[in-house]
């Protein structure tokens, strides 16, 4: 169906959206994310005694590095997001095979963006860093939602897609149908 595919375009576009956005807004206001980075790496806003503190990382060179790291990440999957988009695009009417085909950029992006907001947000931060144990300096649940709806998206545009209706004896089928007859 033709909706189905358009539907998987349009949250692609919706992804890169987001994904460029949450870019943007971490260069051009550096500081409020960075804040972040610096709380959840020093571990600073932990439980008291908290006998994971040997894990904290006080050196700001490191957490501008870190925090570099996941701008360039969700740049990239932003980036790799609506390409994926553009190649869904121009595959729209192909044959079921050729839309799975166009789908690489998407599972790209979909796979770095699961990576970032649960292995980075979830195990790094939220585990490694004890994140969870903070009041103010916790974005377990945002994350959660991020990576949900990466992972959803990621899931539906993963499901196969078949050929349009009308379009299969222009595109092979014909051929196929042939090739079974010879081998017969």
């Amino acid at each position: 169906m033709l909706i189905v595919r358009y539907a998987k375009i349009a949250m692609n576009l919706a992804l890169a959206a987001f994904f460029l956005l949450v870019t943007f807004d971490n260069i051009t206001d550096y500081g409020s994310n960075y804040q972040f980075v610096q709380h959840v790496l020093s571990m600073d806003t932990t439980f008291p005694g908290n006998a994971l503190m040997y894990r904290a990382i006080t050196e700001p060179l490191l957490w501008h590095l870190a925090y570099g790291i996941v701008i360039a990440l969700q740049g990239v999957t932003g980036v790799l997001y609506l390409l994926g988009a553009v190649r869904l695009y121009q595959a729209l009417r192909a044959p079921g095979a050729g839309f799975e085909q166009a789908k690489t950029y998407t599972i790209a992006a979909g796979t770095l963006g699961f990576v970032i907001f649960f292995f980075l947000f979830m195990v790094i931060g939220g585990e490694w860093f004890s994140m969870w144990q903070s009041k103010d300096w916790n974005a377990q649940t945002a994350a959660f939602r991020f990576y949900i709806a990466v992972l959803g998206v990621l899931i539906f545009v993963a499901l196969p897609d078949a050929d349009l209706p009308g379009n299969t004896a222009k595109h092979g089928t014909r051929k196929r149908q042939d090739a079974d007859k010879v081998e017969r």
